[in-house]
């Protein structure tokens, strides 16, 4: 039986993203199944048919966007919650929130971030090892249609965080059982990486093991590496390196790790990076709102310069507060700008890139997903450009960057599927789940017994 196919027809603009970064005016895509087979002006495309023909006019349409770094199972049951200058008490109580989530808690929050990611046009991301009930929570990454990476927080040192302390050959076996379980689930939309949490809570034993078995599975790590002084001193007191130097003396600075924040690092360490063919995902809407000063000491710029495989992500919705990657895409081309008092820092053309082919890149999905091109995934969105923070369009890339937004989403496909239309996600009742949400929320910080009362009166 032949595959069902799609045409959006007439595009006003296509941004391809692919190799030659053409933009294609009054252009179409056709789709069969879940793959994309041609890509190119309308008026060439004309007598090819297709089972459904989605209008593009008004439509600028572009890759599905990437969100390198996103805990989507617990923010959104607490957030806002959290006052900005809570500082180190900060992680412990989101931490502590998230133990108390019950199965249905992770699914409902689950369900409603992706809800949110897929409506403003992001198709793929990471769910960076904080989700418990993988099982249940597989269903909602099914109904959704989301390409989505996960694993399985690990760590065997003591912290400071509230996270569980494993011995060592427990998270060891807890890494191989989340790859082997949900690599290559929802017929291959969900993959399963190693996700040891962070450097400074686990043993060197276990980040090389954790390394091993994924890159034997054929599939990548994950870790948190945002260095803090107290990390770093450790680093050189202990090991007498850097950070980075102690991940590559223990064997998992390689092409298929991805280093999620990486701040706190130096040039040296960042030439390191690029060196060792590890790829990176900067956060610069939690750093930004987490006063890390990431305009004029995070090191993205330098990144690139040397290199290094590059993508963004959003962090949690408690605390950047929110997970649109275009918001990531944004804050890349202006930050830099503003702190090194340089407007040539990040052009609006490599922000995008790095929501796009380079964050897909970054994943080690490139050849999947991050581009319009025949052959790739269907993983494409259309933004309505009709709207008035669209108006006057004269340059798809810069109107894109610094001007619209996700509310200009019209339609979003993910591996040929139309998961939303007409700004409306078509797998769900959004007004139900969000009334869920904020039940399961209530009652979650009632018996979990955290609570940051409004600092105004509310009356």
């Amino acid at each position: 039986m032949p595959e069902p196919t799609i045409k959006i027809d007439n595009a006003r603009y296509i941004v391809t993203m692919d190799p030659e970064r053409r933009i294609i005016a009054d252009g179409s895509v056709v789709i069969s199944g879940s793959r994309i087979t041609h890509v190119g002006k309308a008026a060439e495309l004309a007598g090819v048919d297709a089972d459904t023909v989605i209008d593009g006019s008004g439509m600028v349409a572009t890759p599905g966007f990437i969100n390198g770094h996103m805990h989507i199972s617990y923010a959104h049951t607490v957030r806002g919650l959290f006052p900005d200058d809570l500082g180190a008490e900060y992680l412990p109580n989101v931490f502590r929130l998230q133990a108390a989530m019950t199965a249905e808690d992770e699914y409902a929050t689950s369900l409603l971030a992706i809800t949110e990611l897929l409506k403003y046009g992001t198709t793929t991301f990471i769910d960076p090892g904080t989700t418990t009930h993988l099982d249940v929570c597989l269903e909602a990454y099914r109904l959704s249609g989301c390409r989505i990476i996960v694993g399985r927080n690990v760590q065997d040192r003591p912290n400071p965080l509230n996270l569980p302390v494993y011995d060592t050959d427990d998270a060891i076996r807890e890494t191989q059982e989340a790859i082997d379980r949900y690599h290559g689930a929802n017929d291959g939309l969900v993959s399963a990486w190693a996700m040891p949490f962070t450097p400074e809570f686990c043993s060197a034993e276990l980040l090389a093991a954790a390394q091993t078995i994924a890159e034997s599975a054929g599939t990548r790590s994950t870790l948190h590496f945002n260095n803090g002084g107290r990390w770093i001193q450790h680093c050189r007191q202990e090991h007498d390196c850097t950070p980075t130097e102690y991940l590559e003396r223990c064997g998992v600075l390689t092409p298929s790790m991805t280093l999620a924040h990486c701040l706190g690092i130096g040039d040296d360490e960042a030439r390191l990076i690029a060196q060792q063919g590890a790829a990176v995902v900067m956060c610069p809407t939690a750093a930004v709102k987490g006063g890390a000063g990431t305009a004029q000491r995070g090191l993205l710029p330098e990144l690139l310069n040397y290199g290094a495989t590059v993508g963004l992500g959003t962090d949690a919705g408690n605390n950047s507060n929110l997970l649109e990657t275009l918001r990531s895409v944004y804050l890349a081309a202006v930050l830099y700008k503003d702190g090194r008092q340089d407007v040539g820092m990040i052009p609006a053309e490599t922000a995008l890139e790095l929501g796009t082919i380079r964050g897909a890149e970054a994943l080690g999905l490139g050849d999947i997903t991050g581009s319009i091109e025949p052959g790739k995934a269907a993983d494409i969105v259309m933004f309505d450009t009709r709207r008035s923070e669209w108006a006057a369009l004269h340059n798809p890339v810069n109107s894109l960057v610094y001007n619209a937004d996700g509310r200009s989403v019209h339609t979003v496909l993910v591996n040929g599927r139309v998961v939303v239309e007409n700004h409306q996600a078509l797998f769900v009742d959004e007004p139900a789940l969000v009334a869920d949400v904020q039940q399961k929320g209530d009652a979650l910080i009632e018996r979990a017994a955290v609570s940051f009362p409004s600092r105004w009166p509310v009356v």
